[in-house]
Parts: structure tokens; C-alpha cells; sequence
């Protein structure tokens, strides 16, 4: 899809500041509240803006540990990442999963209240999913940079 001056400007503004109003929106990318609208329809319609979402900090919610664990999967079973990932999206504390071409198959999100908890889920939700070949964990100490903006 071709973004002009003005697709970009509003994606822009939009990505900065998801809460504006329609009206400041359009505003900020100096087009008319129609235009606005047409844009944003069009832009919907061709998959270049999704649904929005509620954006949750975890840690204000008291949870404190975040795991990315990186998994290899045993992949003598053709149905492993199918029953993998199937068995990860039950664990509650499983927040992401994502897959891989390369070394790592799969690698997931896990969130804790503190790292007892974590030891918990590790040990009898984790380590129970099928099919892992190798695990590896990396703890989030910070987030320097979480954008999901491209440079438009």
C-alpha cells in the first residue's frame, strides 16, 4: 500500500498519542475530520491499523518477574509445535508466544508476582508442556525501548 505525506502524518500522530480524539487527530495531522475518517477507514480496510488494544502494565498489577523462555522443540513428533503451543496457552501466566525459524523454536512470556511464584510455574506448568528439547531463560531486568512505530 502506497502512504502519502498525509497517511503518514496521521499514523504519526496516531501512534504517538492513541487517545487522541478523531477531532484533534485531525488536527495534529492537519487534514478535515472527513478526510480523517476516509484515511483511517481505508487504511483499516488494507490491515495498515488493527483493532486497537488495552495496553496492560503488569508490574502496576503487582507482577514483579517477567521470563522470556526460549524453547527447542523435539521435533521427531510432527505434531510438536501444534501440541507445544497449544499446551502453553492454557498457562494463565504465559503472556506471549511467539515462533522461530532458526536455533529457537518457540519462545514465551511468562509473568510472576515474585520469583517464588515464577519457581512454581516453572516447575509444574512449564516443564510439563510436551515436546521441549532444550529451555533457556532470560530474566527482563528493564525495558529500554518497547515502539511498535515504524519511522513513518
Amino acid at each position: 500500500m502506497h502512504l502519502d505525506e498525509a497517511d503518514r502524518r496521521i499514523l504519526r500522530h496516531h501512534l504517538n498519542e492513541p487517545a487522541l480524539s478523531r477531532s484533534a487527530l485531525a488536527d495534529r495531522a492537519g487534514v478535515t475530520q472527513a478526510t480523517l475518517s476516509r484515511r483511517l477507514e481505508r487504511l483499516a480496510l488494507a490491515g495498515v491499523i488493527g483493532v486497537a488494544q488495552a495496553r496492560i502494565d503488569w508490574r502496576k498489577l503487582g507482577y514483579e518477574v517477567e521470563v522470556s523462555l526460549r524453547f527447542t522443540l523435539d521435533k521427531t513428533n510432527s505434531r510438536a509445535f501444534d501440541e507445544f503451543i497449544a499446551a502453553a496457552r492454557e498457562v494463565p501466566e504465559v503472556v506471549a508466544i511467539e515462533t522461530f525459524l532458526g536455533r529457537v523454536d518457540v519462545r514465551l512470556n511468562v509473568i510472576a508476582r515474585d520469583m517464588a511464584q515464577y519457581q512454581a510455574v516453572y516447575r509444574q506448568r512449564i516443564l510439563a508442556l510436551p515436546h521441549i528439547a532444550e529451555v533457556d531463560a532470560l530474566m527482563l531486568i528493564a525495558t529500554i525501548k518497547d515502539s511498535e512505530g515504524l519511522p513513518l
